[in-house]
């Protein structure tokens, strides 16, 4: 069995109540609900974890080697200047996919602009909840293949 965290970042606890017509109606229990379901078919161990603190996300980051099999992180806004949380994902050896609910790259110019993408496996962006589930089954896959 494998083991991923999955890390969200600030304002993500809003999920659910924070402009629905952009991050939609689910709260983040809600998702979480649906991504230990999906988990549990894939036979995956998933450990998750908010916080609108840049410090505790790098923290639980850096922690994550050894522990965890791979990770899967929306920062939230940290996405588009947090340098702290990109070296902290290039420390790691984990395969790590980055998620986000809404497109970035059809919003404001500020938020077309990832500084931490270009240190994971993947970005995965625009579809909502499923942009985690589709983060699960990609690093499901990888993991499986590099046994």
């Amino acid at each position: 069995m494998f083991n991923i965290l999955i890390l969200n970042g600030p304002n993500l606890n809003l999920l659910g109540t924070r402009e629905k017509g952009i991050y939609g109606e689910r709260t983040l229990a809600e998702i979480e609900d649906l991504i230990q379901e999906e988990a549990a078919k894939l036979h995956v161990s998933v450990t998750m974890m908010q916080s609108n603190h840049e410090g505790i996300l790098i923290d639980n980051i850096q922690k994550a080697n050894g522990v965890y099999d791979a990770l899967i992180i929306n920062p939230g806004a940290f996405t588009h200047y947090s340098y702290a949380i990109r070296d902290a994902v290039k420390s790691i050896d984990l395969p790590v996919v980055e998620v986000h609910l809404s497109n970035i790259h059809a919003r404001e110019p500020f938020r077309r602009k990832s500084v931490t993408a270009d240190v994971c496996a993947g970005q995965i962006t625009g579809f909502g909840e499923y942009g985690y589930i589709m983060a699960l089954y990609a690093l499901s896959k990888r993991l499986l293949d590099e046994e």
